[in-house]
């Protein structure tokens, strides 16, 4: 239990349903959607549209998603909703036009964006609504003005620079020529009418017609290599989850593109030792955390690509046997020497929702623009933000990630679940660009080897050991970043924190749902 006389909140406790985003409004929506008898497939991708809208420099339709459903007849269904390169797009076309790596501002980041999609594909398969339905809170926010929130606020201010680049953007996201102070009343007509003719004509209005059009001359005019049959031959895809046991759970992510197996493979370096022991806040634990960290994420950098375009080797990263070779490779008192340097920078906003509806269907759902406000790239007729994924693309000939036409680009975004004893235990994920895999790490081994509640697990303060220094959260104390340091880590305060997440567990002997949200971000957890 917190120390009530200490700033906090509580973890929240329903019988009904519960979802937990980073922003009230979306909360309220997902809510709002099941009492009109949807689920929490139809929940989630409601709540998901409304963050669109509301915290614009996370997430929107110009983006990707993943999503994991659990429905309440058992089973684990993946979906992958990330965009693929255009097909013009090769290593050698981007070579001669004088690149050597893709920068988030160009237009060379942009993929086609899977989010719209997916959406549409998860909701026809497993919802209860129409899409019009799930669409309306967005719209109605979009259309009649919201609230700037104080986290969305620092965002935005943070991301002023990259909306200037480009007049649309700063047209349509910086009204009165400058990022919206807390408590400011946005509204965002272009985008309102997209969304109005997306709840009208469904997804095919957004990779077909009109849409795709002014968007294909957008990205074109800024010199992109994008065609319009490039958004109209693209469809996301139900894939087979991936999964691994940690201690008495079992724990499911997306395979790749996306880097769930990096979550996978630092559970079970970690599994390898007794962190239950730990300080839960001590350099104890969040060394051995770092030093799994660096070791997966190597392995990360070097194997994770498109399994539809390069071998991805799951079976031997997944290996228990390889894990425990691993967690040898840690020394207790030392850190390890220099390892290979990384692929990206520690960036990116996204929006992360957990829904558990009244029959115990649980959707995890992820969806992001990447960076903050993603390439900065507006389409001025539709409102549509685009994402820059394709800037984890590499253009070094014989890496798996090398880019390529019709490619999907190595993902960060990574949405989970958790079993125990056969039964679905936890709807979890933790937002912040590669730090989401970390993030995923320390939330489950809080909730398990510390026994935390969701909440009290997603306060736990932070660190990240990627790319090269340590950066810790403010809330790691004095002596403990001391420790790390004299353990042989560069220990650097990190500007921003570290992520957000939110967290659903459920309590089948009890019927419950005990739910947290991160305080790094907006947002609630709510239920009835």
């Amino acid at each position: 239990m917190r120390d009530f006389q200490l700033p906090g909140r509580s973890t929240v406790y329903a019988r009904g349903g519960m979802a937990a985003t980073s922003h009230p409004f979306a909360t309220l929506a997902a809510l709002e959607i099941l009492r009109r008898g949807g689920n929490a497939v139809d929940a989630a991708i409601a709540a998901c549209a409304v963050q669109g809208v509301v915290e614009p420099q996370s997430t929107g339709i110009g983006g990707d998603c993943f999503a994991l459903f659990a429905p309440a007849s058992g089973g684990v269904v993946a979906l992958n909703g990330s965009g693929w390169a255009p097909a013009a797009a090769s290593s050698e076309r981007l070579s001669a036009l004088g690149l050597e790596r893709i920068e988030a501002e160009s237009p060379h980041s942009v993929t086609v964006p899977g989010a719209v999609a997916a959406w549409e594909l998860l909701q026809r398969q497993h919802g209860r609504l129409s899409f019009a339905e799930v669409l309306e809170p967005a719209i109605g926010y979009a259309r009649d003005g919201f609230p700037v929130f104080p986290r969305v606020a620092f965002d935005w201010q943070r991301g002023e620079a990259r909306l200037r680049r480009t007049p649309a953007a700063a047209d349509a996201y910086l009204p009165g020529g400058a990022a919206p102070a807390p408590g400011q009343i946005v509204r965002l007509p272009a985008l309102a009418r997209t969304l109005e003719i997306l709840a009208q004509r469904g997804a095919e209005a957004f990779y077909r017609g009109e849409l795709a059009s002014r968007m294909v001359a957008t990205l074109k005019g800024l010199g992109g290599l994008h065609e319009e049959a490039d958004f109209a031959e693209f469809a996301p895809e139900f894939v087979k989850p991936i999964h691994a046991s940690y201690r008495d759970i079992l724990v499911y992510e997306c395979p790749p593109n996306g880097q769930g197996l990096v979550t996978l493979l630092m559970l079970n370096i970690l599994e390898q030792f007794d962190l239950g022991r730990l300080d839960p806040h001590g350099a104890e634990r969040f060394h051995l955390e770092a030093e799994a960290t660096r070791l997966a994420f190597r392995d990360r950098d070097a194997f994770l690509a498109d399994p539809r375009h390069a071998p991805v080797p799951l079976e031997e990263l997944l290996d228990k046997a390889y894990a425990a070779k691993l967690a040898k490779c840690i020394d207790p008192e030392r850190a390890i020497g220099n390892l290979p340097p990384p692929l990206l920078r520690d960036v990116g906003n996204t929006v992360y929702i957990a829904v558990v509806d009244e029959e115990r269907n649980a959707c995890s759902f992820i969806n992001s623009l990447y960076d903050n406000f993603g390439s900065g790239i507006c389409c001025p007729e539709t409102g549509v933000l685009f994402h820059c994924r394709g800037r984890a693309f590499r253009l070094d000939p014989g890496h798996p990630n090398l880019v390529a036409p019709r490619k999907r680009p190595m993902h960060t975004i990574i949405p989970g679940l958790a079993f125990r004893g056969g039964e679905l235990w936890a709807c979890f994920g933790v937002m912040g660009a590669d730090y989401q895999p970390v993030g995923h790490v320390h939330l489950l081994t809080n909730l398990v080897d510390f026994g935390m509640d969701p909440q009290t697990a997603l306060d736990s303060p932070r660190v990240m050991a990627y790319p090269q220094d340590l950066l810790v959260e403010r809330g790691v104390r004095p002596d403990v970043r001391a420790a790390l340091a004299t353990k042989g880590h560069r220990v650097v305060e990190s500007e921003t924190p570290h992520g957000g997440g939110q967290c659903i567990l459920v309590d089948h002997r009890r019927n419950l749902l005990i739910g947290g949200s991160d305080p790094r971000k907006d947002g609630i957890a709510l239920g009835w």
